[in-house]
């Protein structure tokens, strides 16, 4: 394909996207109520605080229902966009890590929304008193807990991150072994850090990173090659 091809190849994946993406917004501003009101269980009550505030963060909800419902499509146009450029090895690591970096990012989210979020509100609304009183504002909120959710997404794609660190070469399943006790040492830090300041809400943070650092040595001994 000359240039010229790539950038009609380019611009028909993008249409494809943007296409999926409206589809999906559309159909995400009839369940964005449902899900704003998933995202604000964790609190009894908000407010807004600008007559249009409420119906913006309806809105970004769309946007953002949509972008998920409408991920499959992109993904694929994607794929299709680069899969000539890949030789046939190299499909199979981004095909596999496409798969296993979907199923880590969702259970990211679940992990965040199930635990992460009510600790985090329970922990951060402990600071009222009888002069100081919580007015959550329901973009502010909304907000938060979207960013809680990215962050436990990315944050599970450790595992998929450490596979191809090792297949370029910058970590070994060595390096990692030996320095095992650093990282659970640093795991424990960040749980004390992004948990509330009691023992069991620490563990729940915890564990969830002992074990994606694991999968992730796991993963670089996948990653070796192979012997022949």
């Amino acid at each position: 394909m000359t240039f010229l091809d790539h950038l009609e190849e380019l611009r028909k994946r993008i249409f494809y996207s943007l296409i999926a993406l409206v589809a999906g917004a559309t159909a995400g501003f009839f369940i964005a109520g449902r899900v704003t009101n998933l995202l604000t269980r964790p609190v009894p009550e908000l407010v807004f605080l600008a007559p249009a505030e409420a119906f913006v963060v309806q809105l970004k909800v769309a946007l953002v229902t949509g972008l998920f419902l409408a991920s499959p499509v992109i993904f694929y146009q994607f794929w299709r966009f680069v899969r000539p450029a890949l030789a046939r090895h190299e499909v199979k690591y981004v095909a596999s890590a496409v798969v296993v970096s979907s199923v880590l990012f969702v259970a990211g989210v679940a992990f965040a929304y199930l635990v992460v979020v009510p600790l985090a509100m329970k922990f951060l609304l402990s600071f009222e008193s009888p002069r100081l009183h919580a007015m959550l504002s329901i973009s502010q909120f909304v907000g938060t807990v979207g960013a809680f959710l990215l962050a436990c997404g990315v944050v599970f794609q450790l595992p998929v991150i450490m596979f191809f660190m090792a297949k370029l070469g910058v970590i070994t399943p060595k390096l990692l072994m030996k320095n095992q006790r650093i990282a659970v040492v640093l795991v424990f830090i960040t749980a004390a850090v992004l948990s509330p300041p009691d023992v069991f809400s620490q563990l729940l943070m915890a564990v969830p990173l002992l074990v994606l650092f694991e999968l992730g040595v796991l993963a670089t001994y996948l990653a070796r090659p192979r012997k022949t």
